[in-house]
């Protein structure tokens, strides 16, 4: 009794003395309240409409006689410094306070308050103070959270979620910031969870959730739905919006985990089910978020229905392309399946990096793979099962291996033989890699020891089994011009940019080439090229200099 009559003092004016922060002024919330306010959304990432206010404290007007009232506690609270923000002090003149006398701020921060004085408000604030401070975070709003996965670059910081909810938040310091895995988040924010839990109401962490998630804050109402789910983990509401922050950071395959929760606890949820239907359809799951669509109530509408059908109408025809080994027809379809909204179907991705491979076009398949979101392997297995992830890891394998990037290909490929053992597309890739890569640094090694001869033979073993692997055709290449074999060079050089257009040392060894040879104006066409894409490499710049140079005087000579 005696702690809620020091919490309702706290209302009336020190939480603003103390902390100088915002105080909570509870309203009706219209974002996802239970069942009875139901939020008409047609994209499970919405911002939330809430009405729910964050007012500032009266301030630091203090009532002397009701802060007598409060009795000091005899032991001062260890981090009771720590949770006061800290203001920018002008400096007092020197006679402003004589005979060393501290003045009024600094006796102001010998003042100790009681816990109990705090307040569930206050306590929060406290909380979160001090793990922005322990993770090197500044102070002040929630909103300067650092999130996982981020990498700083200036001022800036930017959330890595490929491709979903990304934001920038500037303002912060100049650290870098190491790229945190899922479930190392989810390891850390879960002291502070813990910690606001034990005080918290669970509504009021909600509404607060609510309001960042509003704001675009997501990673903040991520930990405040956490927090309210560990104090009531049997309510389909905090599952639900906590869903929503989970796809508004491209964490996709858990924001489906946690709408099957809320729907399990609450059957009949029609905001969970309405979310769960395009999270599927997102995945390229159509007959699932029909499914759902048509147990979401007025959260949908037909135009859902339209858009599932048409998802589902271009997943047939990469189907049938497939089947057909239509190759150029099931890129064109698994673009159309992508824009019409299953932007994160892994196996969309994979059907279309495939499909580059077999047009032998490795660049374009490596950028189809690039655009793929990326989870973490416990969530593609735990969401795909080991046999369907397994099939993703073979094209990311020969993707990884067409581009020269031996040592990625390896760890997809032994990862995938891990998960389903008896694929034989899987074992023949496999095979083929263990092949390849021994022998492509052998021919390294004795590139490197100047014994070229050897090195082209050994490239030349290696593209047996891989026979349009541009890095090899380009390192035998390399080869061939150090014994003076430019014809053969050029050839290899081509051969490695019919598959990669883009590769800039095949075009370099290839003008080089023809340098050598005295074909100047193919060897200005490829210089001119390399100097749009890299107009400061002195090499091209002297190459393009000197191959103009002899392509004048031969038609002077010619003119003549």
């Amino acid at each position: 009794m005696a702690e809620n009559q020091a919490e309702k003092r706290s209302r009336r004016g020190l939480l603003g003395f103390v902390f100088g922060r915002r105080g909570l002024w509870s309203k009706k919330c219209t974002a996802d309240n239970g069942n009875k306010t139901p939020m008409r959304s047609s994209n499970a990432s919405a911002p939330c409409t809430s009405n729910i206010q964050f007012t500032k404290s009266p301030g630091n007007e203090l009532n002397s006689k009701k802060l007598q009232e409060y009795k000091v506690s005899p032991e001062p609270i260890q981090n009771q410094t720590q949770t006061q923000i800290q203001r920018p002090i002008s400096k007092p003149l020197s006679n402003q306070y004589p005979n060393n006398n501290p003045g009024p701020v600094q006796q102001q921060a010998r003042k100790v308050v009681p816990r109990e004085s705090i307040g569930l408000s206050g306590e929060l604030e406290s909380m979160i103070m001090d793990n922005q401070k322990a993770k090197g975070m500044m102070f002040g709003s929630l909103g300067n959270l650092k999130q996982p996965g981020t990498t700083a670059v200036g001022n800036q910081t930017t959330v890595q979620n490929s491709g979903y909810g990304r934001k920038t938040m500037e303002g912060e310091r100049q650290t870098p910031v190491r790229p945190i895995s899922v479930s190392n988040n989810q390891d850390q924010s879960g002291s502070l969870c813990r910690a606001i839990s034990t005080r918290m109401d669970p509504e009021t962490l909600k509404i607060m959730g609510n309001e960042d998630y509003k704001n675009g804050n997501f990673v903040e109402a991520l930990a405040l739905y956490d927090a309210a789910i560990a104090i009531d983990p049997k309510k389909a509401a905090y599952r639900s919006n906590k869903s929503a922050a989970l796809t508004a950071l491209g964490r996709i395959l858990e924001a489906v985990f946690e709408c099957r929760e809320a729907i399990r606890m609450e059957p009949h949820y029609h905001r969970a089910h309405h979310r769960l239907a395009n999270l599927y359809l997102r995945l390229g799951e159509v007959e699932n978020s029909i499914y759902h669509i048509k147990r979401s109530g007025p959260e949908a509408d037909q135009e859902d229905i339209l858009k599932a059908k048409t998802v589902q109408m271009h997943l047939n025809k990469c189907t049938e392309a497939k089947r057909l080994r239509d190759w150029n027809n099931l890129i064109k379809e698994t673009k159309n399946t992508i824009a019409s909204g299953a932007d994160a179907a892994t196996q969309v991705y994979a059907l279309q990096a495939e499909a580059f491979l077999k047009s032998y076009r490795h660049q374009e398949a490596d950028d189809a793979l690039s655009r793929c979101p990326v989870f973490d392997v416990e969530m593609n297995t735990k969401y795909y099962g080991p046999i369907g992830y397994a099939g993703f890891l073979v094209v990311w394998a020969q993707v990884h291996m067409s581009l020269g990037r031996f040592g990625e290909a390896v760890e997809a490929i032994q990862l995938a033989a891990k998960l389903d053992r008896n694929n034989r597309e899987v074992s023949m890739v496999l095979r083929r890699v263990q092949a390849v890569t021994p022998a492509r640094s052998k021919g390294n090694d004795f590139f490197k020891a100047g014994r070229f001869q050897e090195a082209s033979a050994a490239y030349g073993e290696v593209l047996e089994h891989d026979s349009r692997n541009s890095v090899l055709l380009c390192n035998r290449a390399a080869c061939l011009f150090k014994m003076g074999q430019f014809d053969r060079a050029i050839g290899d050089s081509t051969a490695a940019l019919a598959v990669r257009p883009a590769y800039a040392k095949a075009r370099l060894r290839r003008a080089d080439c023809n340098a050598k040879l005295g074909n100047w104006e193919l060897a200005v066409g490829d210089y001119e090229i390399l100097r749009k894409e890299t107009p400061e490499d002195d090499q091209v710049i002297r190459g393009l200099m000197e191959a103009q140079n002899h392509l004048v005087k031969r038609r002077g000579h010619e003119n003549l």
